[in-house]
């Protein structure tokens, strides 16, 4: 019995150490590109190369140079307003699909399933041409609100399934009880269902967000002038040439970027909770 006991001590010992050890490893790995990128932003002149050394005098000097002596802000704006669009357009198309997928049968319902499948094993290198040729053809190239549009299509296939599995994770005995008590569809679906996906709502609204923000290749195939870029192709230009390497507003940049992520994450924290449903048949 007390060699049970000790090996059940022995064992919960290793667990809990694994365990914290790669919390501390995974730890390191994400928090030290966070830290390299804070240094720089605040030392002071410019930088050839990220090192992770705290400067002796901090300077807000590279913000100042960010905001006067480049084309960030139109960079911001640009990003911001594809950003919000993507988001609020790409949640709501996907949400009324994942609901009618999930809730109602019709011809073509697993064909179109497979369909999304298939098209989200297109990478995206495989449709550079395609898009192109299709914004010379609407003369949208060098126009953000095809980039944003390309933003929308591309998330509907992937996240319609992920949105529809959470639709079937609703207990339909919910929609039964509402058509009894004579409720129509888009009641149903607006006041008892779609408050019980919140979680998915939020998951799905921060993703749309943070696309055209990590964003770098379409939006440096599609766009041209550089008062037209987003923000990733926009940094880029600071280190894109060996010789004038620009670092520190580099780093700057990337750390103002963050901040709409950030703000949109903490706001949406609390809907970031599963098993809303648990019970909602109770009673």
């Amino acid at each position: 019995m007390k060699a049970f006991f000790r090996d059940q001590r022995t064992s919960r010992f290793f667990n809990r150490f694994f365990t914290y050890l790669f919390l501390i490893v995974l730890s390191i790995i994400i928090l030290y590109p966070i830290l390299i990128t804070a240094s720089s932003a605040f030392k002071p002149g410019n930088i050839a190369a990220f090192t992770l050394e705290w400067p002796k005098e901090w300077t807000l000097n590279n913000f100042t140079r960010l905001f006067n002596e480049t084309l960030y802000l139109d960079w911001y704006k640009n990003t911001l307003i594809i950003a919000v669009f993507t988001m609020i357009l790409q949640v709501t198309i996907v949400t009324f699909a994942g609901y009618t997928y999930s809730r109602y049968r019709f011809k073509g319902r697993k064909n179109s399933l497979v369909f999304f499948l298939i098209i989200q094993m297109v990478p995206t290198m495989a449709a550079l041409t395609a898009f192109y040729v299709l914004a010379m053809l609407l003369g949208a190239l060098d126009q953000y609100w095809f980039l944003t549009l390309i933003y929308i299509g591309g998330g509907i296939p992937m996240n319609t399934w992920l949105m529809k599995g959470y639709f079937d994770t609703i207990p339909r005995d919910l929609d039964e009880s509402a058509k009894l008590d004579g409720a129509g569809h888009f009641r149903i679906f607006g006041q008892i269902i779609l408050p019980l996906v919140r979680p998915m709502l939020a998951v799905q609204a921060l993703w749309a967000f943070m696309g055209p923000f990590g964003d770098f290749l379409l939006a440096k195939f599609l766009l041209r002038s550089p008062e037209n870029l987003t923000i990733a192709v926009g940094l880029q230009s600071f280190i894109a040439n060996p010789q004038q390497q620009k670092v520190a507003l580099f780093a700057a940049g990337a750390i103002l970027a963050a901040l709409p992520i950030c703000i949109l994450f903490f706001f949406l924290q609390k809907n970031f909770v599963s098993g809303l449903t648990a019970g909602g048949t109770k009673g």
